[in-house]
Parts: C-alpha cells; sequence; structure tokens
C-alpha cells in the first residue's frame, strides 16, 4: 500500500497531463466540440424516455431527469470497464519504454469519464430546475456516491487491466457482461416498483448485490426524491471497493514485469 501510495503522488501529474491531453484531442477537429460530451447522452435519453416512457407506459416520477441520472452514471462505469481491458497494449509505445504504474493509466481515463460525468449532470441540475424538484440536505449525499462508484470502479478496472493483458477475447466477454448488467440496473425503470412488486426477493438481491443499481437508486433517492441513501450499502461497497482495489494493485504489482513480453 506504502508503494501504490508513493507511485500515485509521483505519477499523479502524469495522469492530469495525460486526461487533459485526451479530452482536448477529442474535440479537435469537431465542429461541436465539448458540446458533444452533453449532446449524445442528452439524445440518448430523448431515446429513452421516448421508447420506455410513450411506448411501454413508464410512469416512474421525474422521468426525464429519473432516465438521465442513470445514463450519466452507467456511461462512466460503463466506458471505465471497456477500457480498462485494452488499457495496457494501447499504450504499448509508452509502457514498453518507460516504467509506469499500470494504474495510472486506470487514473487518467477515469478523469477522462469523470469530467465528461460532471459535464452531463449541469443537464441533471437543468432538469431538476425545469421539473421544480424541491432540494433538502439529502441532495450532499451525491458526494460519498460518487466517492464509492469511483472506488468500486477503480477496484474492478485494475483486474481486468491484468487479465486483459493475458486473455485475447477478454474485451468481447466484457462487452456481453456489461450488456447484460445494463438491463438488470435500472437505467429506464425502477428495480423497486417495477421488479418489486411481483419478484420482490429478486429487486432486493439486485439492488443489494449489482453496485450500479444501488449506487443510481441512492443518487436518484438524494437528488430528485429528497430521500437519505442507505448508508450502510454506500459504506459497505466502499469497503468492497478498497478490498477489490488491493487485490487489482497487488496483482498489478507482482506481474507488470512480464507486461511487456506478453504484449
Amino acid at each position: 500500500m506504502k508503494r501504490f501510495i508513493n507511485d500515485m503522488e509521483k505519477y499523479y501529474r502524469y495522469a492530469v497531463y495525460s486526461a487533459k491531453a485526451e479530452l482536448k484531442a477529442e474535440v479537435a477537429g469537431s465542429y461541436l466540440n465539448w458540446i458533444w460530451w452533453i449532446l449524445e447522452p442528452f439524445c440518448m435519453m430523448l431515446i429513452y424516455a421516448f421508447i420506455f416512457g410513450f411506448v411501454f407506459d413508464a410512469r416512474e416520477k421525474y422521468f426525464t431527469a429519473f432516465i438521465y441520472v442513470g445514463l450519466t452514471l452507467w456511461t462512466f462505469f460503463n466506458q471505465n470497464m471497456k477500457n480498462s481491458v485494452r488499457m495496457v497494449k494501447k499504450n504499448k509505445s509508452i509502457i514498453s519504454k518507460v516504467y509506469l504504474p499500470k494504474f495510472i493509466l486506470i487514473e487518467s481515463k477515469m478523469m477522462v469519464n469523470g469530467f465528461k460525468m460532471l459535464v452531463s449532470f449541469g443537464i441533471v441540475i437543468i432538469l431538476m430546475i425545469f421539473y421544480q424538484i424541491p432540494l433538502s440536505w439529502n441532495v450532499f449525499y451525491a458526494i460519498p456516491i460518487l466517492i464509492c462508484m469511483w472506488i468500486v470502479n477503480f477496484g474492478l478496472m485494475t483486474i481486468l487491466v491484468h487479465f486483459g493483458v493475458y486473455v485475447e477475447d477478454l474485451a468481447n466477454v466484457v462487452n456481453i457482461v456489461l450488456r447484460f448488467i445494463f438491463y438488470l440496473t435500472g437505467i429506464m425503470f425502477s428495480i423497486e416498483h417495477r421488479i418489486g412488486a411481483k419478484h420482490p426477493e429478486l429487486a432486493l438481491f439486485l439492488e443489494k448485490f449489482n453496485p450500479m443499481a444501488f449506487l443510481i437508486s441512492s443518487m436518484r433517492k438524494c437528488l430528485l426524491y429528497g430521500e437519505r441513501p442507505e448508508l450502510l450499502g454506500i459504506v459497505s461497497w466502499i469497503g468492497i471497493g478498497i478490498v477489490l482495489t488491493a487485490l487489482g494493485i497487488h496483482t498489478i504489482y507482482k506481474n507488470e514485469n512480464s507486461y511487456v513480453k506478453v504484449i
């Protein structure tokens, strides 16, 4: 753990610089520039709102904001997980020439997607104003929820980074698993209301043991409905995230000298 902290302090500036460079490169030559970071999830929200709100007659309160909160958090998680599988191979030109802790690559990518997520939250604020959602002190629970998601996501990414070096088809497997989890996370519907009405045990299982379902539901509670999320659940998932991070970092340190030979 001491080595991890020292490396994080030593290479943190590189992670920030790399994240800024990637963000600038993404908008270079684009007419709409950074507006795409808002426009893409906003259009997806409209599509899902039409399909599930009109075609499937969804009736969750503040439905448009309900969907956008879910999409914003899921996009951050989903993009990070997908990118982590091929992260070492994509940065072969760097890590084959100089030593760079592999988790710094993870941190840089999370900064990129985290910045986009914060930009998207601007739309969430606009939707909250549009719906005249009453605010309460519970909105500040959004901070520990985001911290929890960051830790859990980071821990999972460290594990995928390692196995992505050795398993060529892992990216395809991860894409399938993430698509399956997407439909079990309740992005377009409330797990509690839709599934819980007929299968309360299944709904409880999904909300307790799917971290994204729990965190998205918690974020909706504190931002949209003025409710306090389950603090024990947040603390529990932070603990799980720390354990995953410790296992992932230990595995990376133990095997990173062989990564260059494999790729």
